[in-house]
């Protein structure tokens, strides 16, 4: 292979692996926020993820709206059944021990993948067509209005998350609760509230990953979120999990490193070297490229 050609696949497979990523940090963000402020690991936002492609779906074939009102719509449902899941399954567990928290998120997870197929049949659905993708050619280089989208929509949740928590009355709350609950109870602030609030916006987040990666694929299922739940687990970790700008560098990563090896290498291998990644990162760097071995703040 040319050098000259070498070097456009490079390029042609980390513009792919930025788009992939970025939809890889939505969901990694939830992840991050709730471990942040209650130190769980949520193993059912990735089926969050799921519920927001569908009721993506059913907002623009039902209720024919287009495509930012269905965004907004499917960001809406999530946070909502987000809070619902917090509350009914979560807050009650608050001061159980760590292992019956994790079992429980567990059986959330699979509770709402098999409710999703009993609701809606195992069968996967067509996303329908919101707009028309373009192709746009620069040299050897190719990059489709998707990818332009997926990149544009994901970097202003990223930038308006960033406001929230670092500029609102609700972010500081949630930076407080995060740092000492019971100071910040003492100190006025709803802890239930603000961990109500937090799980909403992961949700929101994850439902626009699912949105946007019905319309990039055009194809959902009740278990399309389980394998990218578990890949946005292991950019949060590989980021520094509980740190909002690590979860964001770590799927970026993620998606850039499995773009590179279903380019040069074997696509099946790519979810294997996914997990590999986590293993690593484990062994030699448990906090993560941004994390550190103190607690971090949301």
């Amino acid at each position: 292979m040319e050098l000259g050609s070498l070097v456009q696949q490079i390029v042609q497979q980390l513009i792919n692996g930025i788009s992939l990523g970025s939809i890889y940090a939505l969901i990694a963000l939830g992840y991050t926020m709730v471990y942040g402020i209650i130190r769980l690991i949520n193993f059912a936002h990735g089926d969050i993820y799921m519920l927001g492609a569908y009721a993506g779906f059913f907002a623009t074939t039902v209720f024919k709206m287009s495509f930012i009102p269905a965004l907004i719509f499917s960001m809406a449902v999530a946070a909502v059944i987000g809070m619902i899941i917090e509350r009914a399954a979560y807050r009650p567990l608050r001061n159980a021990p760590k292992i019956a928290v994790l079992i429980t998120a567990i059986g959330v997870s699979l509770f709402l993948e098999y409710g999703g197929m009993l609701l809606v049949t195992p069968q996967p659905r067509t996303f329908p067509a919101v707009f028309t993708a373009e192709v746009y050619k620069f040299g050897g280089l190719v990059i489709n209005s998707q990818q332009v989208l997926i990149l544009f929509i994901s970097l202003l949740l990223m930038v308006i998350l960033t406001y929230i928590v670092n500029r609102t009355k609700v972010g500081k709350a949630m930076r407080a609760v995060s740092f000492d609950t019971d100071t910040a109870r003492l100190m006025g602030i709803d802890v239930d509230l603000v961990i109500s609030f937090t799980f909403g916006i992961g949700s929101a987040l994850a439902a626009a990953a699912g949105v946007l990666v019905g319309i990039y694929y055009n194809s959902i299922d009740p278990l399309m979120g389980l394998i990218p739940g578990l890949k946005a687990f292991v950019a949060a970790v590989l980021g520094g999990i509980g740190n909002i700008p690590g979860a964001m560098l770590g799927g970026t990563l993620l998606g850039v490193i499995e773009a590179l090896v279903s380019g040069f290498w074997s696509s099946t291998f790519r979810d294997a070297v996914a997990f590999g990644i986590l293993i690593i990162i484990l062994l030699f760097r448990p906090s993560g490229l941004l994390g550190r071995n103190i607690r971090e703040k949301v």
